[in-house]
């Protein structure tokens, strides 16, 4: 057998296309310290839930990212940035009321087929005692007797 030469696979890692470092906005500014009254700055690393963004997300050095870190920790305790913040999403409809709508018709389509209205008649009771229920009857004559 004349078998072909394989070439060997690339990972997934190698398949990708080389990324441009982010820079980060301390580098931008040009800011050698990181103050944690400067609330707008600390902003730029916090996510809109208040979380502390990523150094990959954010562009920060390992030593950045740790000065940003214990900054934001600071502010907040001093109050001055939240620990978490609410975010409020609109949903695209009330579920309860969709599946409440469905039974709703569920039931209506019911009531208008011919053949339960027969069915429940069977199980009438013939002589017309009781509630309708000739089963509960039935168990309720032989409590009695």
């Amino acid at each position: 057998m004349a078998g072909k030469k394989k070439q060997p696979r690339m990972s997934p890692k190698d398949l990708r296309k080389p990324r441009k470092k982010k820079v980060s906005p301390l580098v931008k500014d040009k800011i050698e310290y990181v103050d944690y009254k400067d609330v707008n700055l600390l902003r730029a690393f916090i996510s809109d839930r208040a979380k502390i963004r990523s150094q990959r997300v954010s562009g920060n050095d390992r030593q950045q990212q740790r000065e940003v870190a214990k900054a934001i920790k600071v502010a907040r305790e001093m109050a001055l940035i939240p620990y978490a913040q609410r975010v409020v999403t609109q949903r695209k409809g009330d579920r309860r009321r969709g599946r409440s709508d469905r039974d709703d018709a569920r039931y209506e389509e019911m009531d208008d087929d011919p053949q339960l209205e027969m069915r429940s008649d069977e199980y009438r009771d013939p002589q017309g005692n009781g509630d309708g229920d000739a089963a509960d009857d039935a168990i309720e004559g032989e409590a009695t007797e």
